[in-house]
C-alpha cells in the first residue's frame, strides 16, 4: 500500500530468486541463502576481486552491499539499480521480464514484495511473477513471497488442472498464515500472481486490488478482478460484516479494510474471502506483454492507458519504470510496484 527510502533484498528460497524492498539497513543473508552467497563470494574473489580492489582505492567508502550488488550483476543474477531488475527466458529469446518499484509518500515502511524469476521444473520452464501488497505490517507479504509459489507447485494436479490447484494453494496458504498469526501478526496482503508455462500458457490469480493486464494487438485485456467492498457488499453482509465509507473516503470492510479479499487479516477474516479469481490465458501471436501492478498504478491509470504508455518500448524493465514514473506524474501517492513480461 504505501511507505523511508528503499533498497531491495536479494534472497534465495529453493531455486527461486526473490526481490523485495527493505529499509536501508545492514542485510545479513538467511541460512537458506548462505551456501549460495558463499559460492557467489568465491566466484567473485576468483574473477572480480582485483578490479573491485582497484575501485576501492579510489572510492574507499564503497559499502559491502554495493560490492555484493555488483557481484550479482556480474554473474547475471541482479540489477545495479536496487529498485528494479530484469531477466529472460531460456527457451525463447523473445520472452523477457522487468520490474520497478517506487516508494509512496506515506510515513510507514513499504510493504510491497515482488517475485520475478524463471524456474526450470523437470523439462518445463516456468515464469513466476507476483506482487504482494501488504498492509498493517510486512510479515504476511514476506511469507507469501517465500511460500505461495512453492505451495502451488506442490499441488499434485497443478499440471492437469492448474486453476483448481491455484485455488487450493491460496486457501492452504491463507490457513497457514492465520495459524501463524501469533508470529506473523494480524496484518494482511493482497496478491496478483502469474505463472507462465513454457512461454505458451499464462495462469493468473489474484485477491484484492493488484491487477494483471494483457496487451493483445494493442488492446488491453484485464486478467484479474478488483475485489472491492462496494462490489461484494452482499457477501460481506451475509458473513456478518458491513461496508462503510467512514472513516475515510472509500468503502471499507467494517470501516477498516479497503479490499474485500485478502490473505491474513485475522481480526477481519470472518467477513473477508481469500478465494482468488483465476484465469488461464493462451499466449498466441497476438499477445504482446502482460503488466502486473499494485493499486498505486491503477488508481491513476486505466488499463488501456497503461498499454498505450509502453507499447512502443522494447525493454521490459524500461517499460515497468516508465509506468511507475507516469503514475507518479499523475500524482499517485501510494507505493507502486510493477512487473512487465514481454512476449515479443
Amino acid at each position: 500500500m504505501s511507505h523511508p527510502t528503499r533498497l531491495l533484498d536479494f534472497s534465495f528460497h529453493g531455486e527461486l530468486v526473490f526481490f523485495r524492498p527493505v529499509c536501508q539497513r545492514h542485510y545479513f543473508p538467511s541460512s537458506s541463502a548462505f551456501s549460495t552467497v558463499t559460492h557467489l563470494s568465491l566466484l567473485f574473489s576468483l574473477l572480480f576481486l582485483p578490479p573491485f580492489l582497484q575501485f576501492n582505492q579510489r572510492h574507499s567508502a564503497m559499502t559491502t552491499r554495493e560490492i555484493l550488488n555488483k557481484m550479482k550483476v556480474k554473474v547475471g543474477l541482479g540489477s545495479s539499480d536496487p529498485d528494479s531488475g530484469k531477466g529472460k527466458s531460456k527457451i525463447s529469446k523473445n520472452i523477457t521480464h522487468g520490474f520497478h518499484l517506487v516508494k509512496g509518500k506515506s510515513y510507514h515502511d513499504m510493504e510491497d514484495y515482488v517475485v520475478a524469476q524463471f524456474k526450470q521444473v523437470d523439462s518445463n520452464e516456468l515464469g513466476l511473477f507476483a506482487i504482494f501488497d501488504g498492509h498493517a505490517g510486512h510479515n504476511v507479504p514476506n511469507y507469501l513471497r517465500s511460500h505461495l509459489f512453492d505451495n502451488i507447485l506442490k499441488e499434485p494436479d497443478f499440471w492437469k488442472e492448474p486453476a483448481d490447484a491455484v485455488k487450493r494453494a491460496y486457501s492452504k496458504t491463507d490457513s497457514n498464515i492465520l495459524d501463524m498469526s501469533g508470529e506473523l501478526g494480524r496484518g494482511g496482503s493482497t496478491a496478483v500472481t502469474a505463472i507462465l508455462v513454457n512461454g505458451q500458457k499464462l495462469i493468473v490469480a489474484n485477491i484484492g486490488d493488484s491487477r494483471a493486464v494483457l496487451s493483445k494487438k494493442g488492446v488491453a485485456k484485464q486478467l484479474s478482478v478488483d475485489h472491492e467492498p462496494n462490489t461484494e457488499h452482499e457477501d460481506i453482509k451475509n458473513r456478518g460484516g458491513f461496508v462503510s465509507n467512514f472513516p475515510g473516503d472509500v468503502p471499507r470492510v467494517d470501516g477498516r479494510l479497503a479490499v474485500s479479499r485478502a490473505f491474513g487479516d485475522k481480526s477481519l477474516k470472518k467477513h473477508l474471502s481469500s478465494e482468488p479469481f483465476v484465469t488461464v490465458e493462451i499466449i498466441d501471436d497476438g499477445a504482446e506483454f502482460v503488466i502486473l501492478a499494485s493499486d498505486g498504478l491503477w488508481k491513476v491509470m486505466s488499463n488501456q492507458e497503461a498499454v498505450n504508455c509502453i507499447r512502443n518500448i522494447k525493454d521490459a524493465r524500461s517499460s515497468a519504470k516508465r509506468l511507475t514514473e507516469e503514475a507518479v506524474n499523475r500524482k499517485s501517492t501510494d507505493d507502486i510496484s510493477c512487473i512487465v513480461v514481454k512476449f515479443q
